[in-house]
C-alpha cells in the first residue's frame, strides 16, 4: 500500500478578498460647498435678513399703517363719498338753473304787468285783430287778465280773459313736476297724442267763438 498522502484538491481563488472591491471601499461623504458669507451690517444682522424694528422704549416694532390698513381705505373711501357728493351738488345746481331761470323770467314779466296797469291806455301794444276787424283773439285781455292775477283779483282775472287765467294754473302745475324731476336729475317729459293737441285747439276755437258772440259777453275782456 502507497502509504504516500494524496495531495488536496487547489482552492478556488476568493474572487472577493477583503479590502478589495466596489463595496469594501471605505465611504466617503462629499464636502458641501460652502455657502458665501453674508456681509454683516453696523447693527449686527446678516445680509438678506430684516433688521429688527423696536419702538423708541424698545418693546417692539412700532406699527405702520400700510396701503390695505382699515384705516387708510376708510380715509379714502369717505374721500370719495364727499368727491361724489360735491360733484352729484354741482350737477343738481345745472339741472336747476334751467327751470329756476324760466321761473325768474315769468316773475319779472308778471312783476311789470302788476306794476304798469294795462286797463290805462297807451301803456302796451293794441291787439292788430282788434284792431283791424274788430273780433276778440284768444288772446285778447291776456295783460288785464295778468294784471288781476298778480294783485289778487281772480274774478277780475277770470272775466278779462278765463283761458290765460287757466293757463296760470296749469304753468305753475307743469313748472312744480319740471323742479322735482330736476332736483332728482330725471328729464321732464310731456308726449301728448295728437288728440289732446286738437282737443286744445278746439277749446281755443270755440272760446274764441264764443267770446265775439252776443250771448257770450261774459268772456270778453
Amino acid at each position: 500500500m502507497d502509504a504516500t498522502p494524496t495531495p488536496a484538491a487547489p482552492q478556488p481563488p476568493d474572487p472577493d478578498p477583503e479590502g478589495v472591491g466596489p463595496w469594501n471601499m471605505p465611504l466617503t461623504v462629499c464636502p458641501t460647498p460652502d455657502a458665501p458669507a453674508r456681509p454683516a451690517f453696523e447693527d449686527g444682522t446678516l445680509g438678506g435678513e430684516s433688521p429688527q424694528l423696536t419702538g423708541p422704549s424698545g418693546e417692539g416694532a412700532p406699527q405702520v399703517h400700510g396701503p390695505h390698513d382699515h384705516g387708510f381705505v376708510l380715509e379714502r373711501r369717505t374721500g370719495w363719498v364727499g368727491r361724489a357728493g360735491r360733484q352729484n351738488q354741482a350737477g343738481r345746481v345745472r339741472r336747476l338753473g334751467t327751470p329756476l331761470g324760466i321761473l325768474a323770467a315769468v316773475t319779472g314779466a308778471f312783476a311789470y304787468v302788476g306794476t304798469v296797469d294795462p286797463n290805462e291806455p297807451g301803456h302796451y301794444p293794441v291787439c292788430p285783430l282788434l284792431k283791424l276787424t274788430g273780433v276778440f283773439c284768444p288772446g285778447c285781455g291776456g295783460l288785464r287778465s295778468a294784471h288781476a292775477f298778480i294783485t289778487g283779483d281772480l274774478g277780475a282775472a277770470l272775466e278779462a280773459n278765463a283761458i290765460a287765467t287757466a293757463g296760470y294754473f296749469l304753468f305753475a302745475a307743469v313748472w312744480v313736476l319740471w323742479l322735482v324731476r330736476a332736483w332728482r336729475g330725471k328729464p321732464l317729459r310731456i308726449a301728448l297724442a295728437p288728440a289732446w293737441w286738437w282737443g286744445v285747439g278746439a277749446v281755443l276755437l270755440v272760446f274764441t267763438v264764443v267770446r265775439n258772440l252776443p250771448f257770450g259777453s261774459a268772456l270778453a275782456p
